[in-house]
């Protein structure tokens, strides 16, 4: 069955990405508004900082590097008020930004250059030697390593220390002409969305999936959000939701926002206190920090009208503990990589009402519930695997036809792999995923690649990946079951060589911390795809 979105269609321009952010006739706040503001030592850069610096940055890949419409910048940074400017500026000149986790490893980093092609990559100093051993690993010549640093006594040619008083305004008089002339179809980003088959996709996000994408949440949030709101960014960059909602949507919107380099709850906690933050971008393992920690009761976080959860469920616990102590408002977004991210969006009003839902389809957008096989749903029922269709769907997988083919229906329609239903009012409500991504601490661990990488292990015959409870809400941890091979020993000493193996080439939230766990064979169907619920089921058997 299929369901339309309940908010009116939009018009959404054919337009590239740096002009629709800085050349639009409608903005609603000046040149002078503070946009982005470093919560640790206060630097800050207005509207009118950020179009100098990015078209800064954006001249000194086409001077230094000579580069050219589609080359691919890879960022590999924790989050600092430098990254947006980097974004802005490689998209402007027709680059594509492909950012990544930089708890990845060596190994991990020479895969995603080889993988994107990546011109160049840019990094903080204190990942260098990881970048450098990565570059040399992937052919990447070292003066393509850009390192940002606020070490004022940092210099060298691959050295970018933005500063907007040093950037002669006369260069930028008159309005950059991008290079972009097919918004609809030229990358603006490329993102690694983890799957369950095989090594992490590359997804393709053209200009106007991202425009799109921006306009579509704003209908939901008109006359609740502006340019007077004050939003919290520790979220990562390097993720989709960073990307598209904490980058773009709060330049869009105007709302000054302050960077952190990553989630420290008692220093969130300084931060709303003394700049009155209005706005929060959460995920489910911060909120539980916040009902859990009495440290929280030591701030004043009255400033907060509303906090917005994303990239992974968050239990109806969770919602009613923020609410009975501290009296908080919370909604869910939901969405993935392939949709730019977001395909569903709560008001303020909707998570008051309907906690547990994900909220309705945004604007401009079609979904259609697909009955899982063997599985009776009641005539009239909006229930199955959720499927969409809208402008801010991915163009497909780099290099991959086939995945890219296998994602779409005949009709158009994306595979999201997540299964639930719709209720009378529109609400969305997630009950399973058929793509088994195992979320840890809000990052996504893909069991294949671990797969893959412990059947390099000599004493492993066979081995599935499961996420078993890790006690936090919203959080699992990689447990590996493994067949060993004949006259080889399950014991011990086996399953930690097993752990260490695997703890040496990945990043740490893709570690086994569930642990190994020894059976005689694993379980398959017919046509060898792994029975992961047969496990999980003898996970919950031996409590």
């Amino acid at each position: 069955m299929t369901s339309k979105s309940p908010y009116p269609d939009i018009i959404v321009p054919d337009i590239d990405l740096w002009s629709f952010l800085f050349q639009r006739q409608n903005r609603q706040f000046p040149d002078s508004h503070v946009i982005l503001t470093d919560a640790q030592t206060g630097r800050r850069y207005t509207f009118d900082d950020l179009r100098k610096l990015s078209l800064n940055f954006g001249s000194r890949l086409q001077e230094r590097l000579k580069w050219r419409k589609g080359d691919v910048l890879t960022i590999f940074s924790m989050n600092a008020i430098d990254i947006p400017p980097i974004v802005w500026g490689t998209v402007a000149i027709g680059g594509v930004v492909s950012p990544l986790n930089p708890n990845f490893s060596s190994t991990e980093l020479v895969h995603y250059l080889e993988t994107s092609q990546a011109k160049a990559i840019v990094t903080q100093k204190s990942q260098y030697a990881k970048v450098a051993q990565a570059a040399e690993g992937a052919g990447l010549p070292k003066d393509r390593i850009i390192v940002i640093d606020d070490d004022d006594n940092a210099s060298g040619d691959n050295i970018w220390q933005p500063d907007p008083h040093l950037t002669p305004d006369y260069k930028f008089d008159s309005l950059h002409k991008s290079p972009i002339t097919r918004p609809k179809e030229e990358l603006a980003f490329l993102v690694f969305s983890s799957g369950t088959t095989g090594l992490p996709k590359g997804v393709m996000l053209s200009h106007v999936n991202i425009v799109a994408n921006l306009l579509q949440m704003e209908v939901v949030d008109a006359g609740f959000l502006d340019s007077k709101d004050r939003a919290l960014a520790f979220l990562p960059f390097f993720h989709i939701y960073g990307i598209t909602c904490l980058i773009n949507y709060g330049l869009f919107l105007g709302m000054s926002t302050y960077v952190m380099p990553r989630f420290d709850l008692e220093a969130c906690c300084k931060v709303v206190q003394n700049q009155k933050i209005t706005y929060v971008y959460i995920v489910p393992p911060a909120v539980l920090q916040m009902v859990q920690n009495p440290i929280v009761e030591k701030y004043d976080l009255s400033s907060i009208r509303l906090f917005n959860s994303a990239a992974a469920p968050l239990p109806m616990e969770l919602i009613k503990a923020l609410r009975t102590k501290f009296g908080f408002s919370i909604r869910q977004q939901y969405g993935m990589s392939e949709c730019s991210p977001c395909t569903h969006s709560q008001t303020k009003w909707e998570g008051d009402e309907y906690p547990g839902a994900v909220g309705r389809l945004v604007s401009n957008m079609v979904a259609k519930y697909v009955p899982i096989a063997g599985e009776e749903v009641k005539h009239g029922r909006m229930e199955g695997e959720l499927w969409v269709k809208g402008p801010n769907v991915f163009l497909g997988y780099l290099n991959n036809p086939t995945a890219t083919n296998e994602s779409f229906s005949e009709d158009g329609y994306y595979k999201t792999g997540d299964v639930g239903y719709e209720d009378a009012y529109g609400n969305f409500v997630i009950t399973d995923r058929i793509k088994e991504l195992i979320k840890y601490n809000g990052f996504q661990v893909p069991p294949a690649e671990l797969e893959a990488l412990i059947l390099g292990h000599p004493t492993v015959a066979d081995v599935a990946v499961v996420g078993i409870p890790s006690g936090k809400a919203g959080s699992e941890l990689p447990r590996a079951y493994i067949k060993v091979k004949e006259d080889n020993r399950a014991n011990h000493k086996t399953a930690d060589d097993i752990v260490e193996f695997v703890r040496s080439k990945v990043a740490p939230y893709k570690q086994l911390r569930g642990g190994v766990h020894f059976i005689d064979a694993i379980p398959r169907n017919p046509s060898g795809k792994i029975l992961r619920r047969e496990l999980k089921k003898l996970y919950a058997n031996k409590l």
